[in-house]
């Protein structure tokens, strides 16, 4: 019965592909092998990047991140022979929910795994394959993207970055801008120009550089939140085999919107614990809340409420797109808007929250506040950039409108 009744809170929805046992299996070993500490609400300064430069802030994150590794979990569902877990799509899907129940943190973040890595499985050749995904899934390997550049940036098929064919070699000169964590990041995925005499979307191609090559230049761009995520990246005669690249010459343009379609899948987890957030309500109460908790003004209550609404309604259209997916229905209108719908959520919660804690929340340093509320007005800025990296809020309008609507230009 003790069973029965855990996998009925697990909230299992009839997942025909996915047997109950599978379920509590996964439930069991979370729970033995997840450290109280990794189910905590997770900060920026808390997060594991896989790389080269990998470092852990406790034994507790360096357990959780091994344990993870060493069952193939960074990426379930991807093949054993390249360090995945062999998981079938609804296997997975269980892993994912049994892990927002119980508030595991991601284990490790790398734009690798989330995006590339698919494209990979789907175009690379064995050997890049070979090269690079099994690194990726040990978390040795850190990855940053360089698509926009200068003068290329909503246009991207704009973009300058050349690539000239020298024997086995391309010659790559230019210059990319806006790249995240490329100063510290070990490789990177990048769009370039290899033909200049056609239309611009189709003398595009997709290449992998490593970031240690001489030539490669990077310097970091300082952000409004006073973090230095964001950099400029330059390209002095940077020698890039031609092995690296990935796909047919010239058609980079087509494994770019493959990856941007897992790019922005997975910006639409930051409910998921993929990236710091709040709990709207949490951070409200001290604030709104009198001694019998209860909401003191009927404007904050419905807010509040609009807020999590909106934020329940989202969740239940992810788990909808999840289950249409696996009956083999179109959901590419549905999925077409995620990415847009849930940055404008987190957007729209800081702003809400900000409000809320009044002058608190525009704390920044020193001892008079805590923390906590140090990282809301940061998280508060840095919600800005949400809705522009994998394609602003305004083109995703565009496309969804173009695509999926099927509205006149």
């Amino acid at each position: 019965m003790a069973i029965l009744a855990r996998a009925k809170r697990a909230g299992r929805q009839g997942d025909a592909l996915v047997s109950d046992q599978f379920r509590i299996e996964v439930s069991d070993w979370l729970e033995a092998n997840c450290p109280a500490s990794m189910r905590q609400p997770i900060s920026a300064e808390q997060m594991v990047w896989g790389g080269s430069r990998l470092k852990f802030s406790s034994e507790d994150q360096r357990q959780w991140f091994e344990r993870m590794r060493d069952r193939g979990w960074f990426a379930p569902d991807w093949p054993r022979e390249y360090g995945g877990g062999g998981l079938n799509a609804g296997q997975a899907h269980v892993l994912e929910q049994e892990m927002q129940r119980l508030g595991c943190r991601q284990p490790q973040f790398n734009l690798g795994v989330w995006m590339l890595g698919p494209v990979l499985l789907e175009l690379g050749s064995q050997a890049q394959k070979r090269q690079h995904l099994p690194p990726m899934m040990a978390g040795q390997v850190r990855w940053c993207q360089g698509f926009s550049e200068p003068n290329a940036g909503s246009d991207l098929a704009s973009l300058k970055t050349s690539a000239i064919e020298d024997g086995d070699d391309f010659i790559v000169n230019g210059a990319k801008i806006w790249t995240s964590y490329g100063d510290q990041s070990d490789w990177m995925y990048a769009l370039v120009r290899t033909d200049v005499k056609v239309k611009k979307q189709q003398g595009i191609s997709f290449v992998l550089i490593d970031m240690n090559s001489p030539g490669v230049t990077v310097k970091p761009i300082e952000l409004i939140s006073g973090k230095s995520s964001f950099c400029e990246v330059f390209f002095d005669n940077v020698r890039v085999p031609r092995q690296q690249l990935v796909g047919a010459l010239n058609d980079g343009w087509t494994v770019a919107k493959k990856l941007l379609q897992h790019e922005r899948s997975a910006m639409s987890k930051f409910s998921a614990g993929a990236a710091p957030s709040h709990d709207p309500l949490a951070v409200a109460r001290p604030y709104l809340f009198d001694d019998q908790g209860r909401l003191r003004e009927p404007v904050w209550r419905d807010r509040l409420a609009a807020l999590m609404m909106d934020s329940r309604a989202f969740a239940l259209s992810a788990q909808r797109l999840h289950e249409q997916a696996m009956a083999g229905q179109d959901c590419s209108g549905l999925a077409a808007i995620m990415k847009l719908v849930q940055t404008e959520q987190e957007v729209a919660k800081y702003e809400l929250l900000q409000q809320v804690m009044g002058q608190r929340g525009l704390s920044w340093d020193g001892d008079e506040f805590s923390r906590d509320e140090h990282d809301i007005a940061r998280l508060w800025l840095l919600t800005k950039t949400y809705t522009i990296s994998g394609g602003s809020s305004e083109i995703q309008l565009n496309v969804i409108a173009k695509r999926v609507l099927g509205l006149p230009g």
